[in-house]
């Protein structure tokens, strides 16, 4: 209802149907980018804390792809680097090393 009134104020803006459908889809276009670089700002780390090892993973791999060099340290169940199987649970946090 409110869109159908929006739509007809903005037709009677533009005279003609092509620039309403341009002014449309630009509309729509800087709404879903806008939105899309929010939900990368809010996701700043690649892995969840809990992370659950997917075949052919390997402690170096989920370390790289997660940003976790100290795995292991977190990790009790863990006693070996070789120690991964599919279906382990794992903590991750994320290190960032402090600028100086």
């Amino acid at each position: 209802m409110a869109f159908s009134s929006i739509a007809k104020s903005l037709k009677t803006l533009f005279k003609t149907d092509a620039s309403f459908v341009i002014i449309i889809l630009f509309l729509i276009l800087v709404a879903s980018s806008s939105s899309l670089m929010r939900g990368n700002q809010l996701r700043e780390y690649p892995c969840e804390e809990i992370y659950v090892v997917r075949e052919g993973e390997t402690l170096h791999t989920i370390s790289d792809k997660c940003s976790d060099p100290y795995i292991v340290e977190q990790n009790p169940q863990i006693h070996d680097s070789d120690d991964v199987f599919p279906g382990l649970v794992i903590k991750i946090t994320p290190y960032k090393p402090t600028k100086v």
